[in-house]
């Protein structure tokens, strides 16, 4: 049986890959070495004013697997990852849940925390 895995790049992001589909996303974290996870909803405007703050910060780091998921496109996701309110980080290491901030997210402790990250898993 063929697996069809949806996901696209967000429009104008080269970044942040966005999914469609949890066991998909599941797995890509599972391959990762460092990952984050940025699950929105699409009438959450704070959501969408985060977005690109978060873009910028995943761009200093090419080794960090950046995702994106909808929790409206996917409800399922707020069993999975225990989510009850958007917008929420979510970093792994090696597919495990290593920190997570939800709803206020601080731009310059998420930029911080993933290059220590990033110095300690791949310098």
């Amino acid at each position: 049986m063929w697996k069809i895995q949806i996901k696209r790049k967000i429009e104008g992001s080269d970044h942040i890959e966005r999914f469609y589909e949890l066991e998909a996303l599941k797995e890509k974290i599972a391959e990762s070495k460092l990952a984050l996870l940025y699950i929105s909803g699409a009438n959450c405007s704070v959501c969408h004013s985060l977005l690109p703050q978060v873009e910028e910060v995943v761009k200093k780091y090419p080794q960090l697997d950046s995702f994106q998921l909808e929790a409206d496109d996917v409800p399922s996701v707020a069993g999975e990852y225990s989510i009850f309110t958007v917008p929420v980080v979510i970093i792994f290491v090696d597919g495990k849940e290593i920190d997570r901030k939800a709803r206020f997210v601080p731009i310059e402790e998420l930029d911080q925390q993933l290059s220590k990250m990033t110095g300690l898993l791949f310098e």
